[in-house]
């Protein structure tokens, strides 16, 4: 694949096969693609109901049988 940064021609070639390509992944130092930071803990939903407009919204889906 060709590119162009700053005005300088760059060439970086492609995996021809899936054995290329996880090779290429093997040479990524591990401080590349190791998560330091944690994710958050998950929140609890919101609840939520179901009112009337929403109810009118599908009411005529019975016609079609669902």
């Amino acid at each position: 694949m060709d590119a162009w940064i700053y005005g300088h021609g760059m060439t970086a070639p492609e995996a021809t096969s899936l054995d290329e390509l996880i090779s290429d992944c093997a040479d990524i130092p591990s401080s590349l693609h190791a998560r330091t930071v944690p994710l958050p803990t998950p929140r609890d939903a919101a609840p939520w109901e179901v009112d009337e407009v929403c109810t009118a919204q599908v009411s005529d889906l019975d016609d079609y049988g669902l």
